[in-house]
């Protein structure tokens, strides 16, 4: 469904976040994620194909594109829970490469999913408090010996408590994640991921099947992670969204980022204009990724000229 981001107050937006005109593979003046030449393909489809790309820190970061540009394998392939073909990736100087999903968020770079994985057999608080890092309990021994874990355990408890509030889902705290709704389990998980304490936050889709009545609040949280010295990629298509309150777009299409720069001059892009509404008469859309050879820009440009034309006529009416 479709956000109202009008009704929020305009957040502060962050810039001076790269060095040079914005293109695709632009260097960021302080970069917390860098990725060069990472490639991913199944079977004879190319998913992702990325030759440099760096996330700028400290800032939100919009990753969006058509579907099928490889945005969500791109977010597989950062956090671990697919493997590249090819290239090599850093988060905060540390190379990523080969490192299990697990490490990863251990390392402060968590994700939430775009259809969520709460555990819907467990309560609210017991799906929080899984989401804890470095539990005295965890192991086999030690967990039976309750002295060893217990002062630890209602600490992870105490916080969860803390951040349940702040998420409005505290008075659910004892149901189970199964009976929450679809927007609920949106919010939950990215509850469950702040209790790592992260660095760097992933959100894929955080709006998609959301009842507009969270998405409001949904926004205020993803805005909150920034206020709170977090790094926040996420993925979405609603465009009133990402104008709205993201830092720094990069476009993905055919598996290869094909623009990046500030929200409203990536609109503006006729590569960006082409990627979302399909070819025109004499562009295709490998053309605009580099797949094939061939001369977009003036007729991507005149299909952007010509869309702009129509939404200035309906303002008028």
């Amino acid at each position: 469904m479709s956000s109202n981001p009008s009704s929020l107050p305009t957040p502060e937006k962050t810039t001076g976040l790269h060095v040079g005109e914005p293109a695709p593979g632009v260097a960021k003046v302080d970069p917390i994620m860098v990725v060069d030449n990472v490639s991913r393909t199944f079977g004879g489809l190319t998913a992702v194909n990325v030759e440099h790309l760096e996330v700028p820190r400290g800032a939100i970061t919009a990753l969006i594109g058509p579907n099928g540009a490889g945005k969500t394998t791109l977010f597989n392939l950062m956090t671990g829970f697919d493997t590249p073909d090819t290239g090599t990736w850093s988060f905060d100087g540390s190379s990523l490469a080969g490192v299990p999903a697990f490490k990863v968020a251990q390392r402060g770079q968590v994700r939430t999913f775009q259809l969520t994985k709460a555990l819907g057999l467990l309560t609210v608080m017991e799906n929080m408090k899984l989401g804890a890092k470095d539990q005295k309990g965890e192991g086999i021994f030690r967990s039976l010996f309750p002295f060893i874990w217990k002062k630890q355990d209602a600490e992870i408890e105490a916080r969860a408590l803390e951040l349940l509030e702040r998420f409005k889902l505290a008075k659910l705290k004892d149901e189970f994640a199964a009976s929450l709704s679809g927007g609920q389990r949106k919010l939950l998980e990215m509850a469950r991921a702040l209790m790592s304490v992260p660095t760097l936050v992933m959100l894929d889709e955080p709006m998609a099947g959301v009842n507009p009545a969270l998405t409001e609040s949904l926004l205020g949280h993803i805005l909150d992670l920034k206020k709170q010295g977090m790094t926040v990629l996420f993925v979405e298509h609603d465009m009133h969204m990402v104008r709205h309150i993201a830092d720094w777009v990069v476009v993905m299409a055919e598996g290869a980022v094909i623009a990046e720069g500030p929200p409203d001059e990536v609109m503006k892009n006729p590569a960006v204009v082409d990627a979302y509404l399909g070819s025109h008469q004499e562009v295709d859309l490998g053309v605009v990724t580099g797949r094939i050879e061939g001369d977009s820009a003036a007729a991507a440009a005149a299909l952007f000229e010509e869309l702009h034309g129509d939404e200035s006529g309906k303002g008028g009416k």
